[in-house]
């Protein structure tokens, strides 16, 4: 598939998406690489835009570069937005009580604090994102290890194979501590993201490096 072609496929895409406004956003493709440019109205609708453009089968990478601009007679206030961000917390039952700290500086976000599985990580972050007033969000939190590398191997082999998307055979896993290696080859990039998110399924891992090629 060549750069034109994938350009209108992630247009189409992004025309089907109700939760974006993709008249604000440009789309750029060089050798399968996406720039996004434009602006959003929340950090939520850049968030989906970013999300959308990785399904499409053929793109190797993303690089957004979309401005949240938030609308309305004023900017919430950061203390507002912390105690509406501790508050979705609390309210969370994927996220462990008092585990994830919050701070608020000109609308963006800071998550820190400590939990045990990704998906209580990933929740923290999916709780804030959609606030009003929200221009970016980095999520901090760490991941506690109470498993074994050998365990965290195995964990990620069996999520694979469950995995009907994923060529198992053809994928390698090193666990170095906290860290995971994933190399080899996958047929398209909806399958290395797969891979990913079968990875990051493991308990106690906080990072991920991805080295499967696409093709």
């Amino acid at each position: 598939m060549n750069d034109i072609q994938l350009r209108q496929n992630i247009l189409d895409e992004m025309e089907f998406e109700p939760s974006i406004d993709a008249a604000d956003i440009g789309v750029a493709v060089e050798s399968g690489i996406v720039t996004l440019t434009g602006h959003a109205r929340t950090y939520a609708e850049k968030d989906a835009a970013e999300r959308v453009v990785s399904r499409v089968k053929g793109v190797r990478g993303i690089a957004a570069d979309i401005e949240v601009r938030i609308f309305g007679p004023k900017e919430t206030d950061d203390d507002d937005i912390a105690r509406r961000a501790v508050k979705m917390l609390d309210w969370n039952v994927s996220v462990p009580k008092d585990s994830v700290q919050v701070r608020v500086l000109k609308g963006w976000i800071t998550l820190r604090g400590e939990v045990e599985w990704q998906y209580q990580k990933n929740a923290a972050y999916d709780a804030v994102r959609h606030l009003a007033g929200v221009v970016g969000v980095s999520n901090l939190v760490e991941l506690k290890p109470h498993i074994t590398a050998v365990d965290v191997k195995k964990r990620i082999e069996d999520a694979f194979q469950r995995d009907a998307a994923l060529e198992a055979d053809a994928i390698r896993i090193d666990v170095q501590g906290r860290k995971v290696i994933l190399s080899g080859k996958v047929k398209t990039w909806s399958e290395r993201q797969a891979a990913e998110r079968a990875a990051w399924s493991a308990p106690g891992i906080s990072a991920l490096d991805d080295r499967l090629t696409v093709g």
